[in-house]
């Protein structure tokens, strides 16, 4: 684990590599599960506000679920979650002509109709953030779906931090996603010794 600011950061976000891979996986990480994205109270006020303008954006049985439900559900501790479609896919997904899985928020923000992209903890994903009193814990969510991002995010060396480096961004800032850079460089530096003194052994 590494501190960054107020930031406590898992080091499976260097080491792990992703890169989604939709043509396999088909968008499985929004319909798979028990239970929606995570959205924050904030979002959910912005859900309720776009929700107008994104209707058109949606499939008959999300409109159906959030007019039923509302744009967002909660769970039993409390938290905000993506409304379901019959306990299954996100209220939100929708399917392109290959049954791949898109986001509407998404669609929508890409015809310049609104200004939000979508929930911070879809954009993220597989890196999940939680919130502690004084810090913030930034880990790598692992979830067997995901077997061919990781298998490509190998392929192309790609490490789970720069793969979502728009949405650490998003979060944190670009001098706080600067910092982790660096961090990375050096951790990846310092391993690379370490294997080199190994081998001269």
């Amino acid at each position: 684990m590494f501190q960054l600011g107020k930031t406590i950061i898992s080091e499976d976000i260097l080491d792990k590599e992703f890169v989604c891979n939709l043509h396999a996986c088909k968008g499985a990480c929004c319909v798979e599960g028990e239970a929606g994205a995570p959205v924050s109270k904030e979002e959910g006020h912005i859900l309720k506000k776009i929700y107008p303008q994104i209707k058109d954006f949606l499939r008959p049985e999300g409109i159906k679920a959030i007019e039923e439900y509302g744009v967002y559900t909660i769970n039993p501790i409390g938290d905000f979650e993506t409304t379901l479609v019959d306990g299954h896919e996100c209220a939100y997904a929708i399917f392109d002509e290959h049954q791949i899985v898109k986001c509407a928020i998404e669609q929508a923000h890409k015809a310049g109709v609104i200004d939000f992209y979508k929930p911070i903890s879809c954009h993220l994903y597989p890196i999940r953030v939680k919130e502690y009193s004084t810090l913030t814990a930034v880990n790598y969510h692992s979830w067997p779906i995901c077997h061919n991002a990781c298998t490509l995010g190998k392929e192309l060396k790609i490490p789970t931090y720069q793969f979502v480096k728009e949405a650490l961004i998003r979060s944190f800032g670009s001098e706080w996603y600067a910092e982790l850079d660096e961090l990375a460089q050096e951790y990846y530096h310092n391993k690379e010794q370490k294997r080199l003194r190994k081998e001269k052994k």
